[in-house]
């Protein structure tokens, strides 16, 4: 896709799943891709894997200071940041009477506070070089009820609500950096493989269900494709939309037992 030759983009969790995936992708269409993660080992061997058009960097999402220091180091060694996927995310497997002080904290500080952030140091950097695209990585939990992830499930309603807020505060100001949100339904990741192998609880299990609405989960390459094309100028007019990748689950219902 040529509307995303040339470009730098700044991805969180890029060591693993849709993070992992979507930096191959961008790198494959003449992107240049920063994998930002906690994991120093994993993002340095996929950034490897991925060849010249990829490097990692070490970031906590959750820590500000984390989040300014690489951005302006992105925009010192690069000239500017066109494209930010705010991908990095954790999930608790608790309903709400269950989830504890210190598992919200935690879930919030990952999955809200780190894209809010990213958001908030990413506009002046984009504006700076005409404009950029950032992409939300939030979920099909989003739209519906999800009683066995409570506060993953608030975080990610939360992150659709701030992704239409930077879009309408982005183009008030004529700054050229749009925010768009993908809610994938379940995918075939670590973080789902994890749950199944170390939980068999009946809430991991209906986690583990979530997004096997066919005869497949999805494939981290489905959301690749997604934020391919939001990255890429050919999605020029999209600005404050929600994408669902999730094989019509947000729309059909989880469909899982009580």
């Amino acid at each position: 896709m040529a509307g995303v030759t040339g470009k730098i983009a700044l991805i969180t969790g890029g060591a693993s799943g849709l993070g992992a995936a979507s930096g191959r992708m961008l790198a494959g269409e003449g992107a240049t891709v920063i994998l930002a993660d906690i994991d120093r080992a994993q993002g340095e061997a996929v950034a490897s894997d991925i060849g010249e058009a990829a490097e990692y960097a070490h970031l906590d999402v959750s820590q500000e200071s984390e989040w300014q220091a690489l951005i302006s180091d992105i925009v010192k060694r690069h000239g500017r940041l066109d494209v930010l996927v705010n991908n990095a995310g954790i999930v608790v497997v608790a309903t709400i009477e269950d989830t504890s002080q210190a598992q919200l904290d935690r879930v919030r500080a990952v999955n809200f506070d780190g894209p809010f952030f990213g958001c908030k140091h990413a506009i002046p950097a984009m504006s700076a070089g005409g404009g950029g695209s950032i992409i939300n990585m939030s979920s099909a939990a989003a739209f519906v009820g999800t009683p066995a992830y409570a506060a993953y499930s608030a975080t990610k309603g939360a992150l659709r609500s701030l992704t239409g807020t930077v879009a309408v505060h982005c183009k008030q100001r004529g700054n050229g950096v749009r925010c768009n949100s993908i809610h994938p339904g379940g995918m075939d990741t670590p973080m789902v493989q994890n749950l199944a192998e170390g939980d068999v609880s009946p809430l991991a299990v209906e986690l583990t269900a979530v997004g096997k609405t066919s005869d497949r989960f999805g494939h981290p390459d489905d959301v690749a494709a997604a934020v391919l094309y939001l990255a890429s100028d050919e999605s020029q007019f999209c600005n404050g939309s929600a994408l669902s990748v999730d094989d019509g689950m947000a729309v059909g219902g989880f469909g899982l037992p009580e």
